[in-house]
């Protein structure tokens, strides 16, 4: 009798052992396409980050030749009014 609870108690361990192993495989899948995906996401952060540097540089540039060209028209302005 006793030897039948040991075996049964054995197959318990066994059929949750055996689920540990399987939850295990299926979390080290899932932590793998996580994975993935941040560096694909971080990929897309950089390359945004990147697009919006640029346009923040050819925005000071249109900025500066604005700037550059008013200050012409003023002094054409102040010649011509002289």
């Amino acid at each position: 009798m006793e030897n039948n609870n040991v075996m049964r108690q054995f197959d318990q361990i066994e059929e949750k052992v055996g689920n540990l192993i399987e939850r295990c495989k299926l979390l080290g899948k899932l932590n793998s396409e996580l994975s993935a995906k941040v560096k694909s996401l971080e990929a897309e952060l950089t390359e945004k980050v990147e697009t919006e540097n640029k346009h923040s540089e050819q925005k000071a540039l249109i900025r500066s030749k604005i700037d550059n060209l008013l200050s012409k028209l003023d002094m054409f302005n102040e010649n011509k009014v002289e």
